[in-house]
């Protein structure tokens, strides 16, 4: 809804910038509005650069003395307010900023008066690197201390402020006065019910420009800045959790779940190696641990059934077994995802076959096998490792909306991950007819056992056979186990679990072929889908938490996709 009382103006404070200042100006002549410049204590040279200014609407606020960022804007900001503007436009004056984007920044602000708008980096050749990378960092602490993905880019000087809400934030507490500003700022609106709203926009830094970042001073206000942040972030855990939620309705812009986040983790692993993955990780795991209701309650809930289960047959379970260790699990198996695909693991270190396993496999070598795998374990290690230490081909059959955003990702790191997926919408004749090339050619195709359909079938009814897992019946799909007959191959089980700091790959023979005789289908199907479930739980107590379905399994899912 348009706000019947939105009157901006433009910020700019300036430091030293007196060289760019005209041409930022120009720019910013066809939009008519007034401006406010901070010159926060500059030199004699800006000072005479800034009283040759010609400029209709500009006035001009002296500093005595430099004062850092903060200070110039927290001060323009309440001159803007003394003289009624109710939005403040902060604009760098070193020309970094795409002023053009003033009137699409301005339109938001009007449409949302309450929320914070900000640029959203559209970055050129131009960036320094270290500025680039040192962003990915703040950005996954703003996501730590706010419990959201929501802050899109937390360091963009070029956005608009509300200034009630902002100055009565500045007047309840004192803000970072240097570089730290605009992410403390952005932070602690979001805290007290200031959303924060974004807009793409392109960022160029001049071959000319000043920067004033002190590398050593600069980043230790930013740390103690976190560091802040993190510890106030703390108490207010109940606060953000309801806030994360109602925030729902306003934010315009398509939450991207972590992918610029999980990036730069995978970035990290490449250039550092894999304990600052894991260091970063557990932080990390522990956000969407704390904000993954129901992921942590069917966590919960698979972890009492196994426990149940391991009690009843007296099987004695690795330790310790934790919701949090769980989900902490689910990220290292990304990361083994990545390392595989990439060489980094190492046959004989770091995974290794099962008793028996071995055998099995090299007596299918030559012929091909429908894998009857499972969300339990990690099938894409054992498919990037059978190509490269024997040359096996291992297709995967994926469903289209199942793991989209993850799978781009791992693709865009480890292209050859994505070579032999096979997607799909569903399980039909043509997908038949695909697998039966594959296997006719000696391959290998994978396909889960574990996960009905998200989408109905005619007549409203799930194809599902319910069977007994972990001492409750669980649906389990009929569309693996009809293919796996109807392609008339051998079955294999294949399991890659971690044991002991090491994958193991477990794989055994499951039929040849799986037969559905016509007459006594039903109860043939039935026999199957129980060999097969009860396998699956045998191998879950092994290693429970590589158990990656975070949903409830024991029930049929509603009409949404469960990896959301």
């Amino acid at each position: 809804m348009l706000s019947s009382h939105f009157t901006p103006c433009v910020l700019i404070p300036c430091y030293n910038h007196g060289a760019m200042l005209a041409s930022v100006l120009a720019r910013l002549a066809p939009f008519n509005l007034p401006v406010i410049l901070v010159d926060d204590g500059s030199d004699a040279t800006t000072k005479q650069q800034i009283a040759a200014l010609e400029v209709p609407q500009l006035r001009v606020l002296t500093l005595p003395h430099n004062q850092g960022k903060g200070a110039a804007v927290i001060a323009g900001m309440r001159a803007a307010a003394a003289a009624g503007y109710s939005h403040a436009l902060q604009l760098d004056a070193d020309g970094q900023h795409q002023v053009e984007d003033t009137p699409r920044m301005l339109a938001e602000a009007q449409r949302y008066p309450h929320c914070l708008i900000s640029g959203q980096p559209l970055y050129d050749a131009s960036i320094p690197k270290s500025r680039l990378y040192g962003r990915y960092i703040t950005h996954f602490w703003v996501w730590v201390e706010t419990l959201s993905f929501s802050l899109k880019d937390s360091m963009c000087g070029f956005r608009v402020y509300p200034l009630a809400p902002s100055l009565a934030l500045c007047d309840r507490r004192p803000i970072g006065q240097r570089m730290d500003f605009d992410t403390e700022i952005m932070v602690r609106l979001y805290w007290q019910g200031t959303p924060s709203r974004f807009i793409t926009t392109r960022v160029t830094y001049p071959a000319s420009g000043v920067s004033h970042f002190d590398a050593l001073r600069d980043n230790l206000r930013i740390s103690w800045m976190h560091t802040r942040l993190f510890f106030g972030m703390l108490p207010r855990i109940p606060q953000l959790l309801r806030q994360r939620s109602d925030a729902q309705h306003w934010s315009a812009t398509p939450e991207r779940r972590g992918q610029s986040g999980l990036r730069f983790m995978l970035w990290l692993y490449r250039r550092a190696g894999r304990l600052p993955f894991i260091l970063l990780l557990w932080p990390v795991v522990a956000v969407y641990w704390l904000t993954g209701r129901t992921a942590r309650a069917a966590s919960q809930q698979w972890l009492t059934r196994v426990r149940a289960m391991a009690q009843r047959q007296n099987i004695a379970l690795p330790a310790p077994l934790s919701s949090y260790r769980h989900f902490l699990r689910f990220g290292y198996s990304m990361l083994d995802k990545v390392a595989s695909w990439r060489g980094d693991l190492q046959w004989g270190r770091d995974i290794e076959f099962a008793p028996g396993a071995e055998a099995t496999i090299r007596a299918a070598e030559g012929k091909g096998h429908l894998i009857l795998a499972s969300h339990l374990g990690d099938i894409e290690a054992c498919r990037a490792m059978a190509k490269q230490v024997s040359g096996l081909v291992i297709n995967a059959l994926v469903f289209t909306d199942n793991a989209q955003r993850f799978r781009e990702v791992l693709e865009s790191i480890a292209p050859q991950a994505g070579v032999n997926l096979l997607p799909v919408t569903d399980i039909g004749p043509d997908t038949a007819i695909l697998l039966q090339q594959k296997l006719d050619a000696g391959e290998w195709v994978a396909i889960v056992g574990d996960r009905t359909a998200v989408h109905r079938q005619r007549g409203g009814e799930r194809r599902v056979v319910w069977s007994e897992f972990m001492g409750h019946p669980a649906p389990f799909p009929q569309g693996p186990f009809v293919l796996a007959a109807a392609l008339r191959c051998p079955v294999l089980l294949m399991f890659a679990l971690r044991e002991q700091g090491r994958l193991r790959v477990h794989c055994e023979a499951f039929a040849d072929p799986l037969s559905l005789p016509r007459a006594q289908r039903q109860r043939a199907l039935q026999a199957t889908v129980d060999r097969y479930a009860e396998r699956l739980q045998q191998h879950a107590l092994i290693a429970p938490l590589d158990w990656f379905n975070f949903y409830d399994f024991w029930t049929l899912p509603e009409e949404k996709s469960r990896d959301e």
